[in-house]
């Protein structure tokens, strides 16, 4: 193409496009295009997933425990006793519930009657029940509490996607077992309730070391 053709497609391109029609054209077609990239962003974007909820907690405060049952013991002033209501419970099977937290520690009370075959048989259920975590547990750790009053106690912390993050049990050997399991009512990620978990914990313990087996029950 000759340089005096080219010279006047560009004279007439831009007589054109300076054009007021031509030039409003333009600048719709303008913000058409970008709408439409945006959109194609808007359908690429994926949100930031959130943070977990900042959990305050409470200082540890504690109460005793009124209610008539074999054995009594100090527990959290942010919780309450509630009856275990659900099928096969027995008597003195009980719920310290923590409404602000949706949590619970279910209480389970069984007489040794100086029966060491129905002892050793409630201590192998106790392991069976946290080993039905095993499917979605990673770890476990196993530590034996030395209390006050001269016995022990057996206090399980499993690790994982799990119901129950700590389980324990304790025994005067001849005539009293209590087990005990922390529950959560929400389906949450353990890692997020990690701060709750050690506050229960530090519950639990308060409850052991203050356990005391009622006489003649």
């Amino acid at each position: 193409m000759a340089r005096h053709e080219t010279a006047g497609l560009f004279r007439l391109l831009f007589q054109v496009t300076s054009h007021p029609s031509v030039t409003k054209f333009l600048f719709v077609l303008s913000a058409v295009l970008l709408a439409a990239c945006g959109s194609r962003d808007a359908d690429n974007y994926v949100p930031k997933p959130k943070g977990y909820n900042r959990i305050d907690l409470p200082a540890h405060q504690y109460q005793a425990l009124k209610e008539a049952h074999p054995y009594t013991f100090e527990y959290s002033r942010q919780a309450r006793i509630l009856p275990d209501t659900f099928r096969g419970a027995q008597p003195h099977w009980i719920f310290i519930n923590y409404p602000a937290f949706s949590a619970s520690v279910q209480l389970t009370y069984h007489p040794v009657q100086h029966n060491e075959k129905r002892l050793a048989g409630m201590i192998a259920d106790s392991y069976k029940l946290a080993a039905m975590h095993n499917e979605k547990a990673y770890a476990f750790k196993e530590e034996v509490v030395q209390l006050p009053s001269g016995l022990k106690a057996d206090m399980l912390s499993i690790t994982g996607e799990v119901p129950s993050q700590l389980q324990f049990f304790t025994t005067d050997t001849t005539t009293h077992f209590l087990r005990g399991a922390v529950y959560f009512n929400v389906a949450t990620r353990n890692d997020s309730l990690a701060p709750v978990i050690d506050y229960l914990r530090k519950d639990v313990l308060h409850l052991l070391k203050t356990l005391r087996w009622k006489q003649g029950s």
